[in-house]
């Protein structure tokens, strides 16, 4: 049988998540993986270096097909940050169900949190330069290192938050995993209620207000 020679990167990915799946294991080398499909190993290595770089990469197709989907919609390019993010939240996680075997499977295959993590490692860089996508407002100090310090920090717990819902969904065993819907609003919400700044920059206008004035009277 002649070797398949149009092989491209989905195929790939398709082929490692029905054989991981098939036979709860990775493929123990490129050669067998490739021999088990019918093409030459050399063409897996024009797209990925190794399994562990086609994992990281799943992770990552996902959060692109999310971003692409929400992209087509007009009614999100009208959100605010706050509605942008639970967009996309619901568009991920309903994206993750769709893979939800795979999804389990190549996050508790491996008991060292460190190597799970790795496979997440893409899928961070993109979702927190997302996350600065948004503009999220945060307190205008006018100090330009304590901002940074603030955009940081805030795209830090935005990650960790993300890995929340994700552990949150793993254990979900509520029916259409309605319960992590749930969660998600919820927590997206309250982020947002504790990083609203309004209240505190009025705070903040009244104080120089009465500074300003007291300063006046008793020039």
């Amino acid at each position: 049988m002649a070797k398949k020679k149009h092989l491209k990167q989905s195929d790939l990915v398709t082929y490692y998540m029905d054989y991981v799946l098939t036979h709860n294991q990775n493929p123990k080398t490129v050669y067998a993986f490739a021999k088990a499909h019918n093409f030459e190993e050399q063409k897996f290595y024009e797209f990925f270096s190794s399994f562990e770089s086609l994992e990281e990469s799943i992770f990552e197709i996902f959060f692109s097909n999310a971003i692409q989907v929400l992209e087509q919609s007009e009614e999100y390019q009208t959100f605010d940050a706050r509605n942008k993010l639970l967009s996309f939240y619901f568009t991920f996680f309903e994206i993750l169900t769709a893979n939800r075997s795979y999804v389990v499977y190549a996050l508790h295959s491996d008991k060292q949190q460190l190597k799970t993590l790795k496979k997440l490692r893409p899928l961070r860089s993109h979702f927190k330069a997302y996350i600065k996508s948004l503009d999220i407002k945060t307190l205008d100090l006018q100090q330009e290192q304590i901002e940074k310090l603030m955009d940081k920090t805030l795209n830090e717990s935005a990650w960790i938050q993300f890995l929340i819902t994700l552990k949150f969904w793993l254990d979900d065993q509520s029916p259409s995993f309605e319960k992590t819907d749930i969660f998600i609003e919820k927590s997206v919400m309250a982020s947002f209620d504790i990083i609203d700044t309004t209240p505190l920059k009025s705070l903040i206008d009244f104080g120089k207000f009465i500074y300003k004035e007291k300063i006046h009277k008793n020039g």
